[in-house]
């Protein structure tokens, strides 16, 4: 596979888990620390796909999927959330236009799966919000 996904989280630990398991699939990865670096850089960047955790200083994952999905240019860029979602970040993540989620902790192969496929919709054309994708994997 290839195409080249933003990975914000701000854990150190979890960015580089992320990255190694993407990089390892043929993916092209770059990483911010928390929404805001997320905001400053992914015009440069141009992801295919970006995940998000949702708990992060300075702007949560929640805050920045907002801002992708208002503005114009990063509007159809499927976004993943990666967390510990409870029920009501998973509705409203649904209700911003997140395209789907993954529970921490989650499986390598369940995460390399879930870019995959959204890297294929968004080739194809994005999702309509509300169309995301179940959360996958224990939640809580």
């Amino acid at each position: 596979m290839s195409g080249r996904v933003l990975v914000v989280d701000d854990n150190k630990v979890i960015r580089q888990l992320i990255r190694v398991n993407l990089e390892l699939e043929g993916f092209e990865v770059v990483t911010a620390a928390d929404g805001a670096e997320c905001l400053e850089i992914v015009h440069q960047v141009r992801p295919d796909v970006i995940t998000l955790d949702v708990v992060m200083p300075r702007l949560d994952g929640l805050q920045t999927a907002s801002r992708l999905r208002a503005d114009a240019r990063t509007r159809q860029v499927p976004v993943a959330m990666i967390s510990a979602c409870t029920q009501v970040e998973v509705d409203r993540g649904q209700a911003l236009g997140v395209d789907a989620f993954l529970a921490k902790p989650f499986e390598p192969a369940e995460l390399v799966t879930l870019v995959g496929r959204l890297m294929k919709r968004g080739t194809a054309g994005a999702a309509a919000p509300g169309d995301a994708e179940p959360a996958v994997g224990p939640t809580g």
